[in-house]
C-alpha cells in the first residue's frame, strides 16, 4: 500500500506524513514542480514536468488497488477509484464509485456559473477541525485496507 498526494495545492501533507509514519507506509508527493518534502523514511518526491493534467496521469497510471489517492480534483479522483484505489479528498470525503456521478455533475455546472460570472466562491479555507477530520479519514482508511490485506492473507 502507497498513498499518493496530489501535491500542488495539497494543505494537509502534515496530517500525511504523521499517518504514513505511524503505518511506516511510502509516500509519493507528486507535484509538477520540484517540492521540498521531510527527510523521513518512505516519504519521496516525484516531480512530473508539465501541466497538472501530467500530474494526474501520472498518479493514475501508477495507482493499484489498495492504494490511497488524496486530491482535491474530482476527475483524478474518479480516475483512481476506477483502478480500485481509496480517494480522499483533503477535508476527508471519500470519493466512491456511486457518489463521483453526482459529484462531476455539481463540477460542471460550478464551471458553468464560474464561466458566465455568476459564481466566483469557492470553499472556504481548511480549520483545525478539517484538518482532524483529514486525518482520522486517513487513518481510518488505512486501518481498512491493511484488515483487508490481512484477511486475505
Amino acid at each position: 500500500m502507497k498513498i499518493y498526494v496530489d501535491a500542488d495545492a495539497c494543505p494537509v501533507k502534515e496530517q500525511i506524513y504523521r499517518v504514513a509514519a505511524r503505518y511506516g507506509l511510502p509516500v509519493l508527493v507528486v507535484a509538477n514542480s520540484p517540492m521540498r518534502v521531510p527527510i523521513q523514511d518512505g516519504v519521496e518526491a516525484v516531480h512530473v514536468p508539465g501541466g497538472f493534467e501530467a500530474v494526474d496521469d501520472w498518479i493514475a497510471g501508477q495507482v493499484t488497488a489498495g492504494d490511497v489517492v488524496t486530491t482535491a480534483d474530482i476527475l483524478l479522483a474518479g480516475r483512481v477509484v476506477d483502478r480500485g484505489a481509496v480517494c480522499i479528498d483533503f477535508r476527508g470525503k471519500e470519493f466512491t464509485a456511486d457518489a463521483l456521478g453526482g459529484l462531476l455533475a455539481t463540477r460542471e455546472v460550478a464551471q458553468y456559473l464560474r464561466g458566465s460570472g455568476t459564481y466566483s466562491g469557492g470553499p472556504p479555507p481548511l480549520s483545525p477541525r478539517d484538518r482532524g477530520h483529514f486525518a482520522g479519514k486517513l487513518d481510518e482508511v488505512v486501518n481498512r485496507l491493511l484488515r483487508a490485506t490481512r484477511s486475505r492473507a
